[in-house]
This record gives structure tokens, C-alpha cells and sequence, in this order.
């Protein structure tokens, strides 16, 4: 018998857990919309830069219940964001390897989300794979990114100390006035 093809636009995920199944390959960066955006102005990324991805179904037995479906997922880019320190593009590693329990329904998925570490989505006949990871790239984002020792560090402006001589101080006029209104009396 010839295996199932498994569409990772339009996932059945039951179905490929029950047959152990395995996809992988390497979709353009630029095709995920919402990752390119994080991207650093001048270096959007390109049709030559990859995300190499990999999914695997599985199903576990329970004692006393119904088998588990499991997603397991990996995935790897590199996107050039803007470093906090220098403005300039910093190349970030992203890897992420994550599992997803999925059960038939909300109210059970929120019922073992309650109770349990695993990550847990709502069973479906038509998962987008694509979706899904870029998702998952998109958490794995540093909050901060930013080079180890940047090449051209930010021009710091002038120390307050000169920038305060330079400008009179905001009560000096005030403290002339008292002076004039109490030599006055």
C-alpha cells in the first residue's frame, strides 16, 4: 500500500500522528510575512534565505483512555534585526523545538492545558504547518537583540554636565528676584 501524502498547508493532524508520520523541508524567510517585519529595514530577507523546518506525528497510548496525538516541531532560520545598541543589522539564530498535545475539543484542550506543562492545541483536520511555525519563530524572538560588540557604537551625545553650563539654570531667575525683593525692604 502506497503511504499517505500529507499536506503540511492543510494538516490532518490525526491522521498523520496515526501514521507516524514525517515531513520536513525549507520554505523562503520572506514567505513568512509576519517574521519578515521584525526584520531590520535594510536587510529584509531574501528568497535565497531559508527556514528549514521538520514536523513528526505520533500517538501515544494512555492507560484506561484514548491515545494521545502529538506534533512535534523544529525549525531553523537566521533573520537580521535591528541591534538596540548601534541601529545596525544583527544576524539572530532562531531554533525552536517544540510539542503539541492536541485534544478533540476546546473544553478538553482547556481542561488538560489547567492541569498540565505541555503545550495544548484543539484537534483539526486542516492545520497550517507554515502558520504554526512561523509562529513559533516569532516567540522564539529575543526581547532585546543585539550584537555581542557592535562595530560602529551610537554617537553619545554631550555630557549633561557641559549641556546644563551652556543653558542658565531654570530658578536662577527667581533666586535674582528674591534677592532684589529682599535687599528692598
Amino acid at each position: 500500500m502506497k503511504p499517505r501524502v500529507h499536506d503540511p498547508l492543510r494538516l490532518d493532524v490525526e491522521v498523520f500522528a496515526k501514521d507516524a508520520g514525517r515531513l520536513e523541508g525549507r520554505w523562503p524567510l520572506a514567505g513568512f510575512a509576519r517574521l519578515a517585519e521584525s526584520a531590520h529595514a535594510q536587510a529584509r530577507p531574501g528568497a535565497a534565505d531559508p527556514v528549514a523546518w521538520q514536523a513528526r506525528g505520533e500517538q501515544r497510548a494512555q492507560r484506561g483512555g484514548a491515545a494521545q496525538t502529538w506534533l512535534h516541531v523544529e525549525a531553523e532560520a537566521e533573520v537580521q534585526l535591528e541591534c538596540q545598541r548601534c541601529l545596525q543589522a544583527v544576524a539572530v539564530p532562531l531554533a525552536v523545538r517544540r510539542s503539541f498535545l492536541f485534544a478533540p475539543d476546546e473544553p478538553t484542550a482547556a481542561a488538560i492545558d489547567a492541569d498540565s506543562e505541555d503545550d495544548v492545541l484543539v484537534l483539526t483536520r486542516a492545520l497550517d504547518l507554515h502558520e504554526l511555525v512561523e509562529d513559533e519563530l516569532i516567540l522564539a524572538l529575543p526581547l532585546v537583540p543585539r550584537h555581542d560588540v557592535c562595530a560602529q557604537p551610537l554617537a553619545v551625545p554631550a555630557p549633561a554636565e557641559e549641556a546644563q553650563a551652556e543653558r542658565p539654570h531654570p530658578f536662577a531667575a527667581l533666586a535674582a528676584l528674591k534677592r532684589g525683593a529682599g535687599g528692598s525692604h
